[in-house]
């Protein structure tokens, strides 16, 4: 978590509650919906979409957020229908409800390639062992046996809050200009967070829906997983930030999936960059000596790492280490038991 940056403003005092509907925009309504984490909502929007809407994002595919759906679908849209439905990426807070709602509304899902393939390789993997690969990972991370054993139980339950995709779906890429109503809204696309999100831009309103791209208050985690194990993500986050930077005036409103609604994006882009900037400083000075994935942590976050946290964490760390390895400032060494240890180059 990071303090609320000062040069953001806050242009609607009034926030919903969960199940909730506001119109702080014309022709956008803001719906949150729960979830039972520490951080507590995803905002949901829906953009009027000729005589029906369209909808960004879905929630998590659980009992309580499936109720809130059923109660607050009539009065969200008004007696009118959904026209499609745009996920801005794989994460279950964002897909969850996705197919459920498609099929209830009979209407396409609208997303990016990689993020559509992804979601369903890991919806397959639902009920399987955990795999050798990500064994190997976390044990190269430096995983206790305990963290091991937490790792290997909770293996495998992304698809129980997601419910199953369409079998087809609507692809949306970098570049595409979406017409949505009678606005115009291009596609920006982001990585690092995940591999393909999508981010739709308005310029006409100067309005970004950002996702988890670009958020108020925290900062979104970008991990490498056991899939991709020599992956880049941080170097791609930071390609992304340059991106949006040099897209997005400095009063563009933006839409963030948790939080409030913001101006400032260009300070915040500002601020992210620059937080992982002084971690990678950080994470110089504690690797003059050898140090594993595991034992980095307190260069990179200023929050107790438990068993709640310790996979996203050891992702994040792995990041920050890779793109060092990467730009050849340290060197990466296994150990007698295949545990990876990190050291600067001197």
């Amino acid at each position: 978590m990071t303090e609320q940056p000062p040069r953001l403003i806050y242009p609607f005092d009034e926030r919903p509650d969960s199940g909730e509907v506001l119109d702080p925009i014309r022709g956008i309504r803001w719906l949150r919906l729960p979830l039972p984490f520490q951080l507590n909502h995803i905002n949901v929007w829906l953009l009027r979409d000729g005589e029906g809407w369209a909808l960004v994002d879905t929630g998590l595919f659980t009992n309580t957020t499936r109720e809130v759906w059923k109660d607050v679908l009539d009065r969200a849209l008004g007696g009118e229908t959904l026209t499609r439905i745009l996920v801005t990426h794989l994460h279950p807070d964002h897909v969850g409800c996705a197919g459920w709602v498609a099929q209830r509304f009979g209407v396409e899902l609208w997303m990016s390639r990689a993020e559509y393939l992804l979601c369903r390789i890991l919806v397959a993997d639902t009920g399987k062992p955990a795999p050798e690969a990500g064994i190997r990972f976390y044990h190269q991370a430096g995983f206790p046996p305990e963290a091991m054993d937490g790792y290997v139980e909770h293996f495998g339950g992304f698809g129980r809050v997601v419910s199953p995709l369409p079998e087809s779906y609507h692809r949306v890429q970098d570049g595409d200009q979406l017409v949505i109503g009678d606005e115009e809204w291009q596609v920006i696309v982001g990585q690092g967070h995940s591999p393909e999100h999508v981010c739709l831009y308005c310029p006409a309103r100067k309005i970004l829906i950002a996702g988890d791209q670009l958020l108020p208050t925290i900062s979104p985690n970008v991990s490498v997983w056991p899939t991709e194990p020599h992956a880049n993500p941080l170097a791609d986050w930071f390609a992304s930030i340059d991106r949006l930077e040099a897209r997005l005036p400095t009063d563009t409103l933006v839409l963030p999936s948790h939080g409030r609604p913001f101006t400032g994006a260009r300070e915040r882009l500002e601020e992210l960059r620059n937080e992982h900037l002084e971690g990678l400083a950080k994470l110089r000075e504690m690797c003059l000596e050898p140090r594993r994935a595991i034992d980095v942590f307190p260069a990179l976050f200023k929050s107790r790492i438990d068993a709640g946290n310790l996979i996203m964490a050891t992702g994040e760390a792995v990041s920050h280490l890779h793109f060092l390895q990467e730009n050849g400032e340290i060197r990466r060494y296994a150990d007698g038991h295949g545990v990876h240890w990190y050291e600067l180059r001197q």
